[in-house]
């Protein structure tokens, strides 16, 4: 059906205002992930002090030897995002999160559109956090974390279970993935090489707690800058997939306001040539009548 002048008008008037909209959502993702690129940077510095605390531990106590976790009552935190316009960014968390879960994993899940991502992969998250809203946000969640792992832990009396984190991070050019990072046990060759890299200081390194104590608060420490820097990254990368989209998106309304722009004209010109054919059909009807005129005056 043939589209008036006014109602392209009123389309044209329209894509411009979702191209408007979208312009802002790409500037706002564009913004929002300069503090959480931030936030990462700042507790990577954290998690090598961490390590380098936990390397003096070593130095001065020896190697760690770790049991063997139950891995049939596994822990699986997976992180998603609630804020939306980034395409299928919790299906694909959720179905890395269904790789390694086993049929008796507990689940911690944060984001509520997460939790029904994970849903229709056929799994039920035993408890849903909210996600962090802003930078500020990465500790509080880190924080709520560490303290219901611990808890989880205490609770579990089928020995100590291991800890997986589900998050996406950043990958090969400007692309995301879904990874899968083991928390607890520690990881072996991390530990090989603590144990094996040689105390640079001339004294030896000491501390007044008592090295089980000691222990356990470098091992809560490593665990929550782990958490915050995967919340850091995660959150990262969903700015960046919401950017990805709203690119695609803005391509489209321009695509779609050059067809508009092109039909405008088109109809613009039928209608200027439709004008200008009833000027002149209207012109040589005159002059036929003047003509006919002429015809029947006699002549003096």
């Amino acid at each position: 059906m043939a589209q008036t002048l006014e109602r392209l008008t009123r389309q044209t008037d329209t894509m411009q205002s979702i191209r408007g909209i979208v312009r802002t959502m790409k500037t706002m993702s564009a913004i929002n992930a300069a503090p959480y690129e931030q936030a990462a940077r700042a507790i990577e510095a954290w998690h090598h002090t961490v390590l380098d605390g936990l390397h003096a531990f070593i130095t001065v106590n020896g190697a760690l030897s770790q049991a063997s976790a139950n891995k049939g009552r596994g822990i699986l935190v997976v992180m998603g995002s609630d804020h939306g316009l980034c395409g299928n960014y919790n299906e694909i968390v959720a179905v890395e999160a269904r790789r390694h879960a086993a049929a008796d994993t507990r689940i911690l899940c944060v984001g509520a559109q997460m939790r029904d991502a994970l849903g229709g992969e056929g799994m039920t998250p035993e408890a849903t956090l909210l996600p962090p809203a802003n930078a500020d946000g990465l500790n509080r969640l880190a924080g709520e974390l560490v303290t219901r792992l611990e808890a989880m832990r205490a609770a579990d009396t089928g020995g100590d279970p291991a800890i997986a984190l589900v998050f996406t991070q950043r990958a090969d050019h400007g692309q995301q993935r879904a990874v899968c990072r083991p928390l607890l046990p520690l990881d072996a060759a991390l530990l090989e090489d603590l144990a094996a890299r040689r105390w640079q200081s001339r004294s030896l390194p000491s501390a007044p707690m008592p090295a089980p104590e000691l222990l356990a608060v470098l091992i809560r420490n490593l665990i929550h800058a782990t958490i915050y820097r995967a919340s850091a990254e995660a959150l990262l990368t969903e700015n960046a997939a919401r950017l990805a989209r709203m690119q695609q998106a803005e391509q489209s309304v321009d695509d779609r306001l050059d067809d508009l722009q092109a039909e405008t004209r088109t109809v613009r010109q039928d209608e200027i040539t439709t004008e200008l054919l009833d000027v002149i059909v209207g012109f040589e009807a005159l002059k036929d009548r003047d003509r006919k005129r002429k015809r029947k005056q006699p002549s003096v």
